[in-house]
């Protein structure tokens, strides 16, 4: 079973990245959380990994912090949400955030999140609640640039994939850049988006 890697970044999107180490390419699937701390490809990076195993296929889910790779393990154990539910609610709300939201029973913003619906809002509220009492992780490392020009219909295919409909997520982008000014990076597009759509 993997669970960390180091190498290099040898390409990343919303949804994934590839890192090379020692020569082997490793196809690891990120939440938002973690891409928003990704360098730029070509440098060095290190991710804590959870090693999915099916019947069928070996998954690898990365994060940038073990808080992050801790709440996905408490999400997949929640009655209904599986690995690719836990990625969309993470890539919606920082941990600690949903520590927050889980505490305060805020069902409402559970269910902005695509994918999670009043029952998974109410199993994610009851199962967790216990367990995410009095932990709190803050990261102030700050967002990486991303390549100029294509940030715009990189952060659409990445809402578009999280759920949201495709005029709701150009509505949310376009007010993003107007806030943003020209060229904005990737991460800032969807920070800005996510919290409008929120």
């Amino acid at each position: 079973m993997i669970g960390f890697l180091e190498g290099k970044l040898r390409a990343k999107s919303p949804e994934y990245v590839i890192v090379d180490v020692n020569g082997v390419g490793y196809y690891v699937q990120v939440p938002l959380s973690t891409f928003y701390d990704l360098p730029e490809t070509g440098r060095q990076v290190d991710l804590h990994i959870h090693t999915h195993v099916r019947e069928d296929a070996i998954q690898l889910f990365g994060f940038k912090t073990t808080a992050e790779r801790e709440m996905f393990l408490l999400l997949t154990g929640v009655n209904g949400v599986g690995p690719k539910l836990a990625m969309g609610i993470l890539s919606g709300i920082s941990p600690d955030e949903l520590r927050l939201v889980v505490t305060r029973q805020d069902y409402a913003r559970l269910k902005n999140i695509p994918g999670v619906g009043k029952k998974t809002a109410e199993r994610v509220v009851l199962e967790l609640r216990d367990k995410v009492r009095g932990k709190t992780e803050s990261k102030t490392e700050p967002a990486q640039p991303f390549a100029a020009g294509s940030a715009f219909p990189d952060a659409f295919s990445a809402l578009v994939n999280l759920g949201y409909k495709p005029v709701e997520a150009e509505k949310a982008l376009n007010r993003a850049k107007e806030n943003l000014g020209e060229n904005p990076s990737i991460e800032s597009l969807l920070k800005h988006a996510l919290r409008t759509l929120a």
